[in-house]
């Protein structure tokens, strides 16, 4: 009867202990993956940019233009088109396609000289229950830590433990669990994410 007795014992204290293990493991967060070496994949081109326009063999066609502020540019013959959230690429093919009804065979080149708009393109921002909501460049080797102190730490209504990340991955927007309590007063590093362009951090407020 004792030996029957500790069999069991050992059993359910090894059943309990694998399942302990198991629920440790599948509450590990899963560090997301990067959108590049801190930089944007794609630059799109933005308002307040300035853009040169070359026009092969026709130079008066060619010309240096800003985008407006309605994300328009404004060029001879073809008059205003859509420049604002396009690459280069795009624009460039959208240029040709417009210049074919009035020049034979155009060769069209992008050029963006002055990327004004890529300040807020690669900003990273920190909303919610903060001490100081933030909206900063982007800087090589940031992490979630750095912005949450630039933001003063969370606030006495956060619910630091329920923190995101939000990042957006070949056009689709991901999001990943921070501890943040867990970060910053115990040490755990494991959501202490490496930052790329773009990315949103939230601290949400508890449910009172």
């Amino acid at each position: 009867m004792n030996t029957a007795l500790a069999f069991f014992r050992t059993s359910f204290g090894l059943m309990v202990l694998s399942l302990l293990l198991l629920s440790g493991c599948s509450t590990k967060p899963v560090e997301p993956p990067p959108t590049g070496s801190g930089t944007l994949q794609e630059y799109r081109i933005g308002v307040g940019d300035a853009l040169r326009i070359n026009v092969w063999r026709n130079a008066e066609l060619s010309s240096d233009v800003p985008v407006r502020p309605d994300g328009m540019i404004s060029l001879p013959l073809v008059g205003d088109v859509m420049a604002a959230g396009r690459t280069t690429e795009e624009l460039s093919a959208a240029l040709t396609t417009a210049l074919n009804e009035y020049v034979r065979n155009p060769q069209v080149t992008v050029i963006v000289t002055n990327p004004s708009s890529s300040d807020f393109q690669r900003r990273v921002r920190i909303t919610g229950a903060v001490q100081s909501p933030q909206s900063i460049a982007y800087r090589e080797g940031m992490t979630v830590l750095d912005l949450v102190l630039l933001a003063g730490g969370p606030n006495e209504f956060a619910s630091a433990n329920k923190a995101k990340l939000y990042r957006r991955i070949n056009g689709d927007v991901k999001v990943y669990p921070i501890h943040l309590d867990d970060l910053i007063n115990r040490g755990r590093v494991e959501t202490n994410y490496s930052l790329q362009p773009s990315d949103i951090v939230t601290v949400p407020e508890r449910a009172f």
